[in-house]
């Protein structure tokens, strides 16, 4: 299946993501802030990114537009998976290159569908 990068700041946040996901045959790798998501995505090349907005530092936000803009990591698709529920929070998400937004809590089959939907219905590799 995938190779999905979890960017979370909250240990549970990431268990509950990497649980649900791990069922489904994904494979995890995991980054606490915006800028290590950078590193860990230029060495990893996940097939998926699951990015939280609020993180010390580089925001998701900026992690997803540095991201998108990026020639070697801008196919990397970005679902944002933020506690920030605001209409405006998900058309900035997108604007800066997310292909899809979650609002936390997610449902397990929420995120499985999006996921899907993202990878294109093949799951990734």
């Amino acid at each position: 299946m995938a190779k999905i990068l979890i960017v979370d700041d909250s240990p549970t946040e990431v268990h509950i993501l990497r649980s649900a996901l791990v069922k489904y045959g994904h494979s995890i790798v995991t980054a606490t802030s915006g800028e290590e998501a950078l590193e860990v995505a230029r060495i990893e090349r996940p097939d998926l990114i699951l990015m939280d907005v609020v993180m010390p530092g580089m925001n998701g936000f900026q992690a997803t537009r540095k991201l998108s803009l990026d020639p070697e990591m801008k196919s990397i698709p970005v679902i944002v998976v933020s506690n920030k529920s605001q209409e405006t929070d998900r058309i900035w998400g997108i604007r800066q290159g997310a292909k899809d937004y979650l609002t936390k809590p997610v449902s397990e089959a929420t995120l499985i569908e999006s996921v899907r939907k993202v990878l294109g219905g093949s799951g990734g590799r």
